[in-house]
Parts: structure tokens; sequence; C-alpha cells
């Protein structure tokens, strides 16, 4: 389901109890539900490889955490499948939404960036398992199914909000033309959904660091895609900012049924808003599975260097974590 689909009742509620959807089977066999599907996918950086043969599933309508220390490759892993690093090897694809599919024309977008090594070829790929090769898509084909907000971005000085979200429409302008009959109403949406509407006409050089999150979403929304990744997207934020950014990634997948990839570095964070996790140490992935699945004090202790202790919390059971220094065991002692 898309961000456009309106008054929808029966999108996919979360479910904690249950183990995360899309986490069980070989790689490139994506089960039923599965919203992205990455299958050893291996980036080298300057000849070395920094990620190793790693897969990526994403249930469909959920929110997916990748979590690990600095340098674990978790940024690295998202930029492949969103195609912004070239993948050494491996695959990504995502589900045929139709069978317009096959006839989509592909017509690039003037002064839209292209993918990095990724040309617009004007063909449409797909695998025998009803699941579309991503990484042969065209630009614009890609657009339309994966956007991904990068850690940083700079606001362009002069342009409103509403310019600013009216850019994620972008892939669905054509080359001569430059129509988009369905571009206002679906700006206007991702305006509401992110709670941005009341300062649409302002100029986003005025807004605050969180205020300023919320449109890069709403303009990642009015690209309405079905699968989003979020790179870091409370990093500099205050703690009511952060709040707010997980509480808006939590109601894009409950409600509107939106497949989220988000890179978080706060353990508890990730934890409260996230379906499922997945570890990354060292360019690997060392474990995939819902937060309580994850989240055992030796795998997290051993994967970053430090003792942290974990329990349930008794209301919600969902893990918390806590990482113990010298001074806390210090306390210990006496």
């Amino acid at each position: 389901m898309k961000v456009s689909d309106l008054d929808r009742e029966d999108v996919p509620q979360r479910r904690r109890a249950q183990p995360a959807e899309g986490t069980a089977g070989p790689a490139g066999t994506a089960p039923p539900g599965t919203g992205l599907d990455a299958a050893a996918v291996t980036v080298a950086y300057d000849g070395t490889d920094v990620v190793h043969g790693a897969d990526l599933r994403l249930p469909r309508g959920k929110v997916t955490a990748l979590i690990g220390p600095n340098g674990s490759g978790k940024s690295t892993l998202l930029r492949a499948v969103a195609r912004l690093h070239r993948a050494r090897t491996g695959s990504v694809t995502v589900p045929r939404r139709s069978a317009a599919d096959a006839s989509t024309s592909g017509a690039s977008t003037p002064g839209a960036p292209e993918s990095n090594g990724h040309k617009d070829t004007g063909r449409t790929e797909h695998d025998d398992s009803g699941h579309l090769d991503a990484l042969s898509l065209t630009r614009n084909e890609f657009a339309r199914r994966i956007t991904m907000l990068a850690q940083s971005r700079t606001a362009p000085s002069g342009l409103s909000v509403r310019d600013v979200v009216a850019f994620g429409r972008h892939p669905y302008r054509h080359r001569f033309r430059g129509t988009d009959p369905d571009g206002p109403r679906v700006v206007e949406h991702a305006l509401a959904v992110t709670d941005v509407t009341g300062f649409a006409d302002r100029g986003v050089e005025q807004l605050s660091g969180g205020q300023l999150q919320r449109v890069w979403l709403a303009c990642c929304l009015a690209q309405d895609t079905d699968v989003l990744l979020l790179d870091e997207p409370t990093n500099h934020l205050d703690l009511r900012y952060q709040v707010e950014i997980l509480d808006l990634i939590r109601d894009l997948a409950d409600t509107h049924g939106v497949t989220v990839g988000v890179v978080l570095h706060d353990l508890d964070q990730a934890a409260a808003v996230a379906d499922q996790v997945v570890l990354l140490a060292e360019g690997r992935v060392s474990a995939a599975g819902t937060p309580a699945e994850v989240y055992e004090s030796e795998r997290l202790t051993d994967t970053y260097g430090i003792r942290i202790e974990v329990e349930s919390d008794p209301a919600t059971g969902i893990p918390r974590t806590r990482a113990v220094g010298r001074h806390h065991l210090r306390l210990e002692r006496s």
C-alpha cells in the first residue's frame, strides 16, 4: 500500500508477540508479505569489501531497524539497497504491483539525480517469483518504489516547504509533457501526514531541525513509494523531535502500510519503534528477528565491546538495555 491510498481500513497492524515476518527462508526466495528482499549483498570501498554477503529482508508494512556499532556497515548496506552505492554482488527485489510493471515507460526526469552507476536503460526485468529485480529498474521506475532519506541534506534557500515536498513528485513527471495529475493531491496528503501543513508556505531556512526533518520525510512520502529507507533520521535532534520522528515512522507503517528500513544507533529507540531488528557487526549480519529475539546480553556485549544488560519492560515486553561502564561496576561492588 502507498501513502496516497486514502481511507483504507485494512492496513496491517503491529504484532509484537509474533516473530518478525519475512525473516525466514533462504536468500532470494522472499516469502509472501515481503516488501523488499536484498540477498548476498557485498559492497567494496577502494577494492576492500566492507559489507560481506549481507541479507536484508523487510516485511511489508513493518519497521525494520538496522543496528550495530560504528563501522559495522549499516548505512553502507542501506545505501547499496537504495542504489546510492554500487553493490559488487547481490540482488535486490521488490514485489510486482500489477501487470503494468511490465510496460512502465521509465521516462527519465530532467534534473533528477542519477543513481550511482545505474543508468536509465528503458527496460524492466522480472524474476520468476513475482518480484522485480530492483537493480535493473530504470531510475524513475526505481524511484517510484523505493526512496531513501540520507543522513544529511542541505535545505535549498528561497524555497517554501511546499516547494521542497513537491520535489518528491519528479519520478512521475513525463520527460516532455511534464504533467503529474496526482501531484497536488499527493503533496497535500504528505504535508498532512507529517504535520507540516501549518507552515507549508514558510521558507525552509526558517525551520528548526525537527521541523526540517519532517519536511524531508514529507518529500519522501510525496514520492509515493512502497519502501522508505531512513539513515539515522533522529541524528542531531533534540529528544522531543527524536520521539516525534520515531512516532511518525511508526504511524507510516501502521496506518499507511509503508515498508520501512531505518538505521538507528540508540538500541532502546530501535527496540521501541521496530517490528524486527537486524544486527550488523564488521560488515556482516549477525542476527535478525524481533527485538526480543535479537537483544541478548551476551550477543550485544560481544558486538559492541562493552557489557550490555538487557531486561524486558513488564508492561510492553519490549527489551531495554543498559551499557555498564567502570563507574557502574564500582557501584555494584560497593
